[in-house]
């Protein structure tokens, strides 16, 4: 990755160990596609005043040559989201989708240009 990855956290105190787990999962979508040039995610808990319960949305910005993938998921009243571990598994599963079609698009757009190529015209 050509930036360093940014974790931003609103209504949400700052924490070490959710850290280690954004650049963790961050690590494991750059095995995955080495073309993410950056990275932003942000963990939020929108409704501070609750005592218990709170629910956590995590957004996470990639972004690479060609293209971005913005995912960005709220609790929607998901009780799992109570969890930020799994907040952030979620969040970082649908970005794995869509680095997936992605990648996906650009090598079916590769073989169409290689087919085109190889393909004698006939006229």
């Amino acid at each position: 990755m050509q930036v360093p990855v940014e974790i931003v956290f609103h209504n949400v105190d700052r924490s070490p160990a959710v850290e280690a787990a954004v650049r963790e999962r961050v690590a494991k979508l750059e095995q995955f596609s080495a073309s993410i040039t950056s990275c932003r995610v942000t963990v939020e808990a929108p409704h501070r005043h609750h005592q218990q319960g709170n629910l956590f949305a995590v957004r996470v910005d990639l972004h690479f040559p060609g293209g971005e993938a913005v995912v960005n998921r709220s609790p929607n009243e998901n009780h799992a989201h109570e969890d930020v571990y799994v907040a952030l598994r979620d969040a970082f599963k649908a970005a794995r989708r869509q680095l997936q079609d992605h990648e996906r698009r650009l090598r079916e757009a590769r073989n169409r240009t290689e087919t085109a190529r190889t393909t004698p015209s006939q006229g």
